[in-house]
């Protein structure tokens, strides 16, 4: 949950649940989920995963999953400028700003 936090300052439009940070309009719901791996066995602690998913509203009102991606980068700034240019892409709008 760490790196969720520190994107929170990122991205302020989002929402922190506890357990995801979600961007949500009338017609998009845009979820961060955070990912550890669990093998402590490994001596190189890598970072976690950041799922991004994307749901569209439908015609009953209800969101319905889309497509979804794994974001793992070293970076704080560069996995920010990544999940959003990834939104932005596939929703053609700006998290950062405001989803529409």
């Amino acid at each position: 949950m760490e790196t969720l936090k520190l994107l929170r300052d990122y991205f302020p439009t989002a929402v922190f649940t506890g357990k995801c940070l979600v961007f949500i309009s009338e017609d998009w719901r845009v979820e961060l989920s955070e990912h550890k791996d669990s093998d402590f066995s490994k001596a190189d602690a890598e970072p976690a995963v950041i799922r991004v998913r994307i749901f569209k509203k439908a015609l009953n009102g209800q969101f319905v999953a889309g497509h979804y991606e794994d974001f793992q980068l070293e970076s704080l700034g560069e996995l920010a400028e990544q999940i959003e240019k990834y939104v932005q892409l596939a929703l053609g709008t700006n998290i950062r700003e405001n989803i529409e």
